[in-house]
């Protein structure tokens, strides 16, 4: 409960607080509402590509009193025959065109070369030792080590690479006893969230017989003397359901070391509530516990709490109200400092006094200023406070009054992050990045106020060649959006180069500067990368984020239609150049603006996406979403959703080049939602520009996906985009003979 509860992090990976619904639905651009066809008819006739052509049913669905075609409903059946046979023969025609480009596998052999260095996570320290992961290279997936110093020769702890031949088996969380005797983790399988946890002795590097199963959205909380921790499960799925089966009542357990599940102890439940999650948290000094209580993605919570070690204690509402979000930071004896949005938009601290818990109590400990206040940390007796100022970090160190006593001095531009650590530790570790700065770890002095190089990676390339650049564009209805932007710095704006515009917009979760591999490779390409903060996200605070919600989604893809049509205006590009992309949340974004503009792109690239806006709620996890997106079930929000659902808004038009991506064992966003759509827009499609779909087997949303999948997802990804954009490419610089 750092900053949200497990349930709520993990939901807003979707890479998961309503708005007034007086507000009218916002006019989409060029939307015209399908009606209802139950003949088959196809328009997929004369076409250079010989799709699938699926059956389709008559299957109606009825909202309001407004009767919706679902036609290839049985997609929603992963394990069907059916769709097992319409998966492979998609696949089919997918990869023969991917096989068909040349440069494809040029591509695939950069890719690999500039993603063999040595990458390491943020350290943290617990028990007397040091944790962190690092990652040689090429490793499917990143180990984890600890160590008595920082100079000290680091021993394995856990190698997930061991545990599958593919790399398919991620760790999927993890958590150190309080005396660093002990580590609690979690392990997922090809790419779904559900979770194993199991207990190793850190000394010996062996797993006790503990198993705890049905965990997803969940951390590991120990208690102060690490006999057992506290965690989160939900109830054993309906066989065969596990991948699609909504996901309800999350109850707190105690497991007690040593001990089968079975014993486990129910802590906490609202069985009221099926759609609360829960989370626990036990505070630093072990004298309390925490229950974090979330409704849909954690956008809003309550905290009860109890004293431990006493007899008969019972959970007492500290926050009784879904009114804001709460975050807890840590405390000061009976007094319990939060981060929240309560009456500040932007975010300010508090202090509760368990004592004399009402509101009209509260104290402000640092108060909201017009940078947003995106997270806290209790560590060193300082308040290490980050703010998002248009979008890239600010570190602010504080004392426990509030007091400014430091701006931390960044390197530059970019986005920072970790200050992990206890309020008694003299040390912290976070970490920079930017989009041409490859994660950097620092270490932090509280005694000096100074920080110095950790980790430090090598990667083949030279960062000076190129430049980044915010500009801010005006959206359909006035509002000022930032955006970076990032290309060589020798690029000429004539409208011909090759651009990747990428976006989210959604579920408060703000796009920094970041590097990453794949954006290295197609700047190297030639590309210009160009990402905007998009309504929806949390890159100004509370109202930005609500301002791209429910009634008002539009917005989100009014800000990104926007800054295409800027890229255009101002010569970076050019429709036949311009590609857009986005995943998951930014799926649906991409495959939104795509049905409004199809006129205004060249090719999309729409992955995971949530793109059934009227059924994503039946499905694991995506009642929660309702937050975000409203739902169908009521006659406002279905008009709303209905307006710019990509499945609902295909008609016979010729769409940009698109390369759909999901996977067979994603159970955030389940596959069907790109199944529908694929199949609908190939049977629509008008053009003879290819629009297909990649389906990855043994992966889910993208969370502990392996690096061989990932380098081999990018590879197709660009070479369709270097083969539909009409690229040439650069010569790229040859490996370097001694990789880092």
């Amino acid at each position: 409960m750092k900053t949200r509860s497990a349930l709520a992090c993990s939901l807003l990976v979707l890479l998961a607080t309503s708005c007034g619904g007086s507000e009218s639905v916002p006019a989409a651009h060029n939307v015209t509402l399908p009606s209802v066809d139950v003949a088959g008819t196809s328009y997929a006739q004369a076409k250079a590509f010989a799709y699938p052509t699926p059956r389709r049913s008559e299957h109606v669905d009825t909202y309001h009193g407004t009767e919706i075609l679902d036609a290839y409903d049985w997609l929603e059946d992963p394990d069907s025959q059916e769709t097992k046979e319409w998966v492979a023969a998609e696949n089919d025609v997918t990869f023969k065109y991917l096989q068909g480009i040349p440069e494809r596998e040029a591509i695939r052999a950069r890719l690999t070369s500039l993603w063999n260095y040595e990458k390491f996570g943020t350290p943290y320290k617990q028990g007397g030792r040091y944790f962190y992961s690092r990652n040689d290279g090429l490793q499917n997936q990143s180990v984890m080590y600890w160590s008595k110093s920082l100079t000290a020769e680091p021993t394995v702890l856990l190698d997930p690479n061991t545990l599958s031949e593919d790399g398919t088996v991620a760790l999927a969380g993890s958590s150190v006893s309080d005396d660093g005797k002990f580590l609690a983790y979690g392990l997922q399988a090809a790419g779904s969230d559900w979770a194993v946890w199991k207990v190793r002795n850190i000394d010996t590097g062996k797993d006790l017989d503990d198993t705890l199963e049905w965990i997803k959205f969940s951390g590991a909380s120990w208690d102060k003397k690490s006999t057992g921790f506290y965690y989160g499960r939900f109830p054993k799925p309906p066989e065969g359901a596990a991948l699609t089966d909504a996901n309800f009542n999350q109850k707190v357990y105690f497991h007690k070391v040593g001990t089968p599940q079975s014993d486990d102890t129910l802590v906490f439940e609202t069985p009221e509530h099926p759609k609360w999650g829960a989370g626990a948290v036990v505070s630093e000094d072990g004298r309390y516990l925490l229950i974090d209580i979330t409704k849909g993605t954690g956008q809003v919570n309550q905290v009860y709490y109890k004293a431990l070690g006493g007899k008969n204690a019972s959970f007492q509402p500290l926050i009784g109200e879904f009114d804001a979000l709460y975050s807890f930071l840590g405390n000061l004896g009976p007094v319990f400092l939060f981060h929240t949005d309560k009456e500040a938009p932007r975010g300010r601290i508090i202090a509760i006094d368990t004592r004399k818990p009402a509101p009209e109590n509260w104290q402000t400990i640092v108060a909201e200023s017009e940078a947003t206040l995106d997270g806290a940390n209790l560590v060193g007796g300082k308040l290490v406070t980050t703010y998002l100022r248009d979008a890239y970090s600010e570190i602010i160190i504080r004392d426990l009054k509030g007091k400014e006593l430091q701006t931390l001095a960044l390197p530059g531009i970019g986005s920072a992050g970790g200050f992990a650590g206890k309020s008694r530790d003299m040390e912290t570790f976070y970490s920079f990045t930017n989009f041409t700065t490859p994660q950097t770890i620092y270490r932090y002095d509280f005694k000096t106020g100074k920080s110095s190089v950790f980790k430090e990676p090598k990667v083949d390339f030279d960062p000076s060649l190129y430049e980044i650049k915010q500009v801010f564009y005006a959206s359909k209805d006035g509002t000022k959006v930032p955006m970076f932007i990032t290309h060589k710095k020798d690029v000429v704006l004539d409208g011909q180069n090759p651009t990747l515009l990428y976006g989210y917009g959604g579920f408060n979760i703000s796009l920094t500067p970041s590097f990453s591999v794949d954006r290295l490779a197609w700047l190297e390409m030639g590309g210009v990368l160009a990402i905007p903060n998009l309504r929806g996200g949390g890159e100004y605070g509370e109202e930005w984020h609500q301002a791209g919600t429910k009634l008002r989604k539009q917005n989100v893809f009014d800000d990104f239609i926007a800054a295409a049509e800027w890229l255009i205006a101002n010569k970076y590009t050019s429709t036949p150049k311009l590609a857009i992309s986005g995943r998951s949340n930014g799926g649906l974004l991409v495959g939104a603006t795509m049905t409004q503009r199809p006129d205004l792109f060249a090719a999309a690239l729409p992955g995971v996406g949530v793109l059934d806006m009227l059924r994503f709620h039946k499905f694991t996890i995506g009642w929660a979403w309702i937050d975000d997106y409203g739902s169908s079930d009521d006659a406002a929000e279905f008009r709303a959703l209905r307006a710019y659902s990509p499945y609902h808004n295909l008609k016979a038009v010729k769409y940009p080049s698109t390369l759909i991506t999901t996977a067979d064992h994603d159970d955030r966003v389940v596959p069907a939602h790109s199944f529908k759509f694929a199949a609908e827009l190939q049977r629509l499609h008008t053009g003879d520009n290819p629009v297909l779909i990649r389906i990855e087997t043994k992966a889910g949303h993208g969370a502990g996906k392996p690096t061989s999948k990932k380098i081999d997802d990018i590879a197709d990804n660009y070479a369709f985009l270097v083969k539909v954009l009409g690229m040439q490419l650069p010569a790229v610089p040859a490996a370097t003979a001694e990789q880092p």
